[in-house]
């Protein structure tokens, strides 16, 4: 499992988020901003600077965050950490947001990147670096891994994997939503990430679009043999979808997780694939069906189903998100609901054998 020995979940952050606070691209920032907001103390995205972050989002943030023009202007608030919350095209950043990081590292702040481009060992940063100050390589391959042989099916646990319609429409969210409605119920519960804002978050899991296809399965399994030791449940980050052309993610999470059971999510919003616009996304029965089975492989694997489906119904009203869950319902005869909106409490209790331990 990936970790780092100098992670603090208490370390107060700056996020840069130049243009993404309105932008898919700023999905890192906003998770940020939405699951770690007692510890956001600033942003930094010049576009909105001088508003609140809050005011911003829409996001409902615990204390005021402020939005500032750049890291000079973010050093005043007190962080210790800057974290990289967007996603540039290219994965590579822009001179003039690289100009940031070098602020923040010579004000004495460590640096969070999420990036496929490394930055512990680049010369612009690495010299700025003083002892106990460190920079965080995320999307980085663990060594020591071996290929999967489905040994996770023999954990105790139940293993619930988050699969979706299509890439980028809150996977991540949707586990986490369930993890915390799990915790309430008093299960001994862990969230697992397999992927760079997730990681941010928890302090560990594995980033697996940076893992060699060969050894995917594998990394899947080793990290959560790793985490579910104690756990009564586990809530496995989805990547991808089997429908995106795009997407490599999601065989390995099947084979390497070996679900109890699985979580739809659905963005109402898209109807067809992102990046892939004549690809229509097919009625939710035809989803289901087909995550159920590839998930038992003809009756080699467990036959985990489908429990429940996660609509994102962001940009709705109240209304409409009503009723498109209603819609969905009807249509797929599972329990549905929109968990942001919500809450997940009442979905975990569809989830098979997670009744509260408090009733």
């Amino acid at each position: 499992m990936l970790s780092h020995s100098f992670y603090n979940p208490d370390d107060k952050l700056a996020v840069l988020m130049h243009g993404g606070m309105r932008s898919e691209n700023g999905k890192t920032g906003l998770s940020l901003l939405r699951y770690a907001g007692h510890r956001v103390v600033v942003v930094i995205d010049r576009q909105e600077a001088g508003q609140s972050a809050e005011e911003v989002t829409r996001i409902p943030l615990p204390h005021h965050v402020p939005v500032v023009a750049s890291m000079k202007d973010a050093i005043a608030y007190g962080a210790e950490t800057l974290a990289i919350g967007i996603a540039p095209g290219g994965g590579r950043l822009p001179e003039d947001w690289f100009v940031e990081l070098e602020a923040a590292v010579a004000a004495g702040l460590n640096i969070m990147n999420g990036l496929h481009m490394p930055l512990a060992n680049h010369d612009r940063l690495k010299p700025l670096l003083r002892a106990g100050q460190w920079v965080w390589d995320i999307r980085k391959e663990p060594e020591g891994l071996s290929v999967g042989n489905g040994s996770a099916r023999l954990l105790p646990c139940r293993r619930v994997l988050f699969v979706g319609t299509d890439m980028s429409i809150g996977k991540m969210t949707a586990a986490i939503e369930f993890h915390r409605a799990a915790l309430s119920a008093g299960w001994k519960s862990k969230f697992m990430a397999t992927g760079q804002t997730g990681i941010m978050l928890e302090g560990d899991g594995i980033p697996l679009d940076a893992v060699r296809i060969d050894y995917a399965t594998g990394a899947v399994q080793q990290t959560l043999m790793e985490c579910a030791t104690g756990m009564d449940v586990v809530w496995i980050e989805g990547q991808g979808s089997f429908l995106n052309p795009a997407s490599t993610a999601t065989l390995p999470l099947i084979r390497g997780s070996q679900p109890t059971s699985m979580v739809l999510v659905h963005s109402c919003s898209r109807t067809t694939i992102k990046g892939t616009p004549w690809a229509k996304i097919p009625a939710l029965t035809e989803v289901v069906q087909m995550y159920e089975c590839v998930a038992r492989a003809g009756g080699v694997f467990f036959p985990a189903k489908v429990d429940c489906i996660a609509l994102n119904t962001f940009g709705m009203t109240d209304e409409e998100a009503r009723f498109e869950i209603r819609k969905t319902e009807k249509e797929t005869g599972l329990p549905t609901s929109d968990v942001v909106r919500y809450g997940a409490n009442e979905l975990l209790k569809t989830v098979e054998g997670m009744a509260s331990k408090n009733q």
